[in-house]
């Protein structure tokens, strides 16, 4: 059995709604005790309306679908979320990849601090802790890290 491909590619206008089912999907499995600080239609027109026209948001497409998405803002890599079931297939990896080839001079992003999974990714990658918070300067509400990625 091959491998379905994966291609990453530059969100179009017309790719808010897959950008943010691919959000919402990842979000509630990864994150089951978080609670989201907007209801699925206000995701769904913050990514259509706000996010994906800005520019930087990245689709990774396969079998016909949206499986993953990035948004990289200048050297801030603000969101990268994947469908569950595509998870551990490498295109985190390679959406990693792609925002370090884009931002050479390093990278910094937020992840939940209950969320160890995205934490060891981050790891992997080079990122390093840099501040823990109280959750006060988020919608969510829920403690967090920034980390850090620079090259050597």
């Amino acid at each position: 059995m091959t491998a379905t491909p994966v291609a990453l590619r530059p969100a179009a206008a017309s790719d808010g709604a897959a950008v943010a089912d691919v959000y919402l999907r990842s979000y509630d499995a990864a994150l089951p005790t978080v609670r989201r600080a907007h209801s699925d239609a206000e995701v769904r027109e913050f990514f259509r309306y706000v996010v994906v026209p800005a520019g930087g948001t990245w689709l990774a497409e396969a079998a016909g679908g949206a499986v993953g998405m990035m948004v990289l803002d200048g050297d801030e890599l603000s969101q990268l979320y994947l469908d569950p079931q595509w998870r551990g297939r490498g295109i985190g990896d390679r959406f990693v990849a792609l925002a370090k080839e884009r931002s050479p001079e390093g990278l910094w992003l937020r992840t939940f601090q209950v969320n160890a999974p995205a934490r060891r990714f981050y790891a992997r990658h080079g990122f390093t802790e840099a501040e823990r918070t109280d959750g006060s300067g988020n919608e969510e509400r829920e403690p967090d890290v920034r980390c850090v990625w620079r090259p050597r």
